[in-house]
């Protein structure tokens, strides 16, 4: 029999016979690592850990325990659901089911909706599939065969699944025991290596989130490598569930939708128009610092703007329909890109007016399909931080990087301490689809931006095939306190746009250049960046974000007039403050602001009314003693100047 040689990541290589499998090598090395492979890559390519392997070849084992593992633990799992759930209401129909973020889906086609008996009753019927240990077998079919397979299970999604395949990908399904399912894996080996799974919640879907289909039931689930970390991820999601922003945000009275006004359409209420001022007023200060001018643009256009920027040929199902004003077509923005190229070409531009950056905070209106719409996270109707940088190709690395240092400025003021810049790069078929089809300037501005980073060491991976239409991106990646990743931002490259607008400087030669655009939102949007904010904080927003900074307690009706003499003086101070002077005890009413969230108590009495002082409470810490009053307005001045992050117990 011939003989192979696979390298491994330590470089060590060992020689086997041709057609042996990843997982055979993994039991060559130790049962333990063995039993704990899921799938392989094998020269660059994830596969099956059963494949064969016919030829010398660098081999990667995954277990569980890595990234790639436990993605495929995950879907595996969502392929075992899918079996339980077939075996339980053999008239369902399956859809699709796939892996998110240390979770996975599967959407099904039944009548009625699933309890959480339901729920209890999938669990233990897959207890049962992975402890039977079925082989998993990847099936690779042609078009009819895979057709006549599940036309004959009556699996309607799945035909119309495969015939949205391109003609050039290769079909594949993955069978376990009596149960076949359309997928292009790769799969664990056995349905034993399933162990630590639960299912979730169920919620309705439809199908390819489209409202205009029909609702589908959706159950979420999780799987792990073992007991503790199933344990550990699912006291973190009672955490987030804590902090869920659309919680958090009613109990605050932050934010509201209502159904008159429309989905994806948030009303900011009061506490939540004092949370965007101070953001608002964050970003001024910050951009003017960075050599910013402030611009304002309108919420509408004519169509002809939309078709010179391209986004009518590559955006519009993202757009609102056209309003026919006078005959002329007018769209609400989605966004502000093409008005800010008109502020550019406003005046004549030379080498010495570059770079030109203009910012503003302009409301956007995207069409995001029913079934997409979450929260604060995914809405209709936006205010972004957006700006644009037009320079040279000189200027470039110095502004981008510039961009990058701010995204760092803002990181520590909210005490973001995990984060990550991807990199989003083109794919060369996409050119002239997916892409402007100028491939000489797509490698040219990846490699700035690419070196860019590298010069400035700041943390990125890259990502082919989700640039922006119009030039590279880097996504931004964040990370709440609880370790939530959210996508924050993203700055981008556009090399195309320029010149569809004739954008032009004079050089210091005399002669007509197109500068490159940076564009970027470091705060994202309102609506994003508070949703976070209010997840990351848990809702203990520091003091100066906070919509009220200090909350006023007198202990009996003799302290009231005292008290509103000190919120007099706290208010022309600046500083945002309310009384409660309810006929409550003082317990009751530490325990209103507690609820609230307010990060400062004053408690007043008799005695801190004759001493012209306040006793102080904070949350998190209690009582800090007694403090004069200007003493006080002070100090949290100072805090508030300094935008501190959050008291905690550990501070």
């Amino acid at each position: 029999m011939n003989k192979i040689k696979i390298t491994l990541p330590d470089n060590s290589v060992h020689e086997h016979n041709a057609g042996i499998s990843a997982l055979e090598i993994a039991k060559s090395i130790g049962e333990r690592l063995s039993m704990s492979t899921v799938a392989a890559t094998v020269n660059d390519v994830l596969v099956d850990a059963t494949k064969p392997i016919n030829e010398d070849a660098n081999v990667v084992i995954h277990t569980a325990d890595s990234k790639i593992g436990h993605d495929v633990l995950l879907h595996s799992t969502a392929h075992l659901m899918a079996q339980a759930v077939k075996k339980l209401w053999p008239n369902s129909q399956m859809t699709i089911g796939p892996v998110i973020e240390n979770r996975f889906y599967y959407d099904f086609d039944i009548e009625g909706t699933f309890s959480d008996e339901d729920l209890s009753n999938i669990e233990n019927e897959m207890r049962k599939i992975a402890k039977q240990n079925h082989k998993v077998f990847r099936h690779e079919l042609d078009r009819d065969d895979a057709v006549k397979i599940f036309s004959d299970l009556n699996e309607f999604y799945k035909i119309e699944i495969i015939n949205d395949i391109e003609n050039s990908d290769q079909i594949s399904a993955y069978k376990q025991d009596n149960f076949i399912d359309l997928c292009r894996g790769p799969h664990v080996p056995f349905t034993g290596n399933i162990k630590y799974f639960k299912l979730l919640t169920t919620s309705g879907a439809y199908w390819r989130g489209d409202e205009n289909n029909k609702m589908l039931q959706r159950i979420y689930g999780t799987a792990f490598s073992s007991k503790s970390k199933l344990k550990d991820y699912l006291a973190f999601l009672e955490e987030a569930k804590k902090r869920d922003h659309r919680k958090i945000g009613k109990e605050l009275s932050i934010f509201t939708f209502d159904d008159e006004v429309g989905p994806g359409l948030p009303l900011w209420l009061p506490n939540g128009g004092v949370i965007l001022n101070e953001l608002e007023q964050l970003a001024k200060e910050t951009e003017d610092k960075h050599g910013y001018q402030q611009v304002r643009t309108p919420h509408l256009t004519k169509g002809d703007l939309y078709e010179k920027s391209g986004h009518l040929e590559l955006y519009k199902e993202a757009m609102y329909p056209a309003m026919d004003v006078d005959g002329t077509d007018y769209y609400v923005k989605p966004m502000n890109c093409p008005h800010h190229h008109k502020i550019y070409s406003a005046s004549p531009k030379s080498y010495r007016d570059l770079p030109y950056r203009i910012s503003e905070y302009g409301t956007c209106y995207r069409y995001e399909k029913s079934g997409q719409l979450f929260g604060l996270m995914r809405v209709r109707s936006m205010q972004m931080n957006d700006a644009h940088i037009y320079c040279s190709k000189d200027q470039f690395s110095v502004e981008f990087l510039d961009v990058c240092n701010m995204y760092l400025e803002y990181f520590k003021i909210f005490g973001i301490e995990k984060y990550e810049m991807r990199l989003s790069l083109h794919d060369s078929n996409g050119l002239g689809k997916k892409y402007i089809n100028e491939p000489e300037l797509w490698v040219e501005t990846e490699s700035m931006v690419r070196n860019a980073l590298t010069e400035g060491n700041i943390n990125f991976v890259e990502i082919p095939g989700e640039a922006a239409f119009y030039g590279p991106k880097v996504d931004v990646q964040v990370w709440s306190a609880i370790g939530k990743e959210f996508t924050l931002a993203t700055n981008q490259v556009d090399f195309a746009i320029p010149k569809r607008f004739d954008l032009t400087f004079i050089d210091s030669d005399g002669k007509n250049q197109t500068p490159l655009c940076i564009h970027r939102a470091p705060l994202s949007t309102h609506e994003r960046f508070v949703g976070f904010l209010i997840e990351h904080y848990g809702g203990d927003f520091p003091v100066w974000l906070s919509p009220v900074q200090i909350a006023i307690l007198p202990v009996s009706e003799k302290a009231n007039n005292y008290a509103h003499e000190v919120q007099n003086k706290l208010k022309n101070s600046g500083l945002r403050t309310l009384i409660d002077d309810k006929p409550d005890k003082i317990g009751s009413k530490i325990r209103n602001s507690e609820i609230a969230k307010i990060p400062i108590m004053l408690i007043l009495g008799e005695k801190e009314a004759k001493n012209n002082t306040v006793s102080i409470r904070r949350r998190f810490i209690g009582d800090e003693g007694e403090l004069s009053v200007d003493k006080l307005i002070k100090n949290v001045s100072l805090e508030i100047k300094k935008r501190s992050l959050p008291y905690r117990k550990s501070e």
